[in-house]
């Protein structure tokens, strides 16, 4: 083989591999959750509005901090001010990115199926909550400008997520569900004693 066939050899199985790594990085699959099974498995569901993001360094993973004023508690336990961590981000001049793990903007509405964070690199628990399935525990309220009127739509509804039973990808999150469909859905999902209240 001459010394300009091993080059080209050599830049296509490069090639190869990018592309490979790229197909990889890009493989995250979630597991379909139905609407109840999210209100079933989480901790604490919340209404809020997201206040501030920071991204930063942590145990070699980028992740994205979400501050957020607690608008409503439906379920569970939580304090006024939530931080929610997502994996991904931009810092020091690097970009992460993982499919479905939802990101955040100052002054988005939204409702969120939240679970304790994992413990933190100091070995305590952290303050903070990550989203139940990503994309699958993220509701954004839209409010129409002209009319007032508030709808919700699911993250996962742009997404394929994996369903179990039917060994398929699908992509049937709510869409534009009217604001008091939703919180009505909602309270229906959740045990007696918390929907009553």
């Amino acid at each position: 083989m001459s010394f300009v066939e091993r080059r080209r050899f050599l830049w296509i199985l490069f090639l190869i591999g990018l592309a490979l790594i790229a197909v990889v990085a890009n493989a995250t699959t979630l597991a379909r959750l139905s609407f109840d099974e999210l209100v079933a498995r989480a901790d604490s569901v919340v209404h809020a509005r997201c206040l501030s993001t920071q991204s930063r360094w942590e145990k070699g993973e980028i992740w994205t901090f979400s501050e957020f004023e607690v608008l409503e508690v439906s379920k569970g336990l939580a304090p006024g001010l939530i931080t929610v961590r997502g994996l991904g981000g931009r810092a020091d001049g690097f970009v992460s990115h993982v499919e479905a793990v939802p990101r955040f903007s100052p002054g988005e509405e939204v409702y969120l199926f939240l679970v304790p964070a994992p413990e933190d690199a100091r070995g305590g628990r952290a303050p903070s909550f990550v989203v139940l399935g990503w994309a699958q525990g993220t509701f954004r309220v839209q409010r129409d400008a002209r009319t007032g009127r508030a709808s919700v739509t699911q993250d996962s509804a742009a997404l394929a997520v994996f369903d179990p039973r039917r060994h398929t990808f699908r992509r049937d999150g709510l869409r534009n569900v009217p604001l008091d469909n939703f919180e009505s859905r909602l309270r229906q999902a959740l045990p007696p004693a918390q929907g009553e209240e």
